[in-house]
């Protein structure tokens, strides 16, 4: 009998680039070590405010510094990122509230999905340049993940409830409990103990503590499908 799947937790925000990063080696990974992923949409914003810290948008240096990382992260990740011309627009003005609180209703009602549909939104944020504030835009993320227009405009109908605003609440708590100070977050629960690993720098360690192999950000399996 094969054992169990541990399980890893991934606090992720859409506006976050290396959230993305994250998310794709993760979603690489999760077959070939044999670990349930349980994604959790997040807002990045809800952590900054709780932890007191400021986005690398804000600090001169840091700012200059992400464009330049992003870049060689992006190619040595495999992963098409993009920055958009106004990106401190799109940081600082424009956020993702309305996007995570979508992908939280997707999260509670079509969960299967939620991978697909999250992966949209980065593409048009991070890739293309592309709103995802408003409506429309939301809509042609989750169509093009595949959702029908039925689906879709049912689940943005629902983004306002109390149910969607208190279950987004609850989970960017949760990653706050857990330590986060930004985003993304990978907790890891192993053997009755929890391991909280920040950014998507930590995936080397999170294979040392699962006891299993890293093959680079994208292993031999990912590969033959990109």
């Amino acid at each position: 009998m094969a054992p169990l799947p541990r399980t890893l937790e991934l606090f992720y925000d859409v506006l976050s680039p290396y959230s993305w990063l994250g998310f794709e080696i993760l979603c690489r990974y999760q077959n070939i070590w044999n670990v349930s992923l349980q994604l959790r949409p997040t807002l990045i914003a809800g952590i900054m405010k709780d932890s007191g810290n400021k986005a690398p948008a804000l600090l001169p240096r840091k700012a200059k510094y992400l464009s330049g990382d992003l870049k060689l992260l992006a190619q040595h990740m495999q992963v098409p990122i993009q920055f958009p011309k106004d990106f401190l627009s799109v940081i600082l003005d424009k956020g993702s509230l309305s996007a995570m609180r979508f992908l939280t209703a997707v999260n509670l009602e079509h969960p299967k999905m939620l991978e697909k549909v999250s992966r949209e939104l980065w593409m048009r944020v991070w890739s293309r340049d592309e709103d995802i504030t408003e409506p429309q835009s939301i809509l042609a993320a989750a169509e093009k993940a595949g959702m029908s227009t039925e689906q879709a405009r049912g689940l943005l109908e629902k983004i306002a409830t109390p149910q969607v605003k208190n279950q987004l609440k609850e989970t960017t708590d949760k990653a706050c409990k857990y330590g986060a100070f930004g985003l993304p977050v990978t907790v890891a629960h192993l053997d009755g103990q929890t391991h909280m690993l920040f950014g998507s720098d930590r995936m080397e360690l999170l294979a040392h503590l699962l006891g299993e192999k890293w093959m680079g950000p994208v292993p031999p399996a990912a590969a033959a499908r990109l």
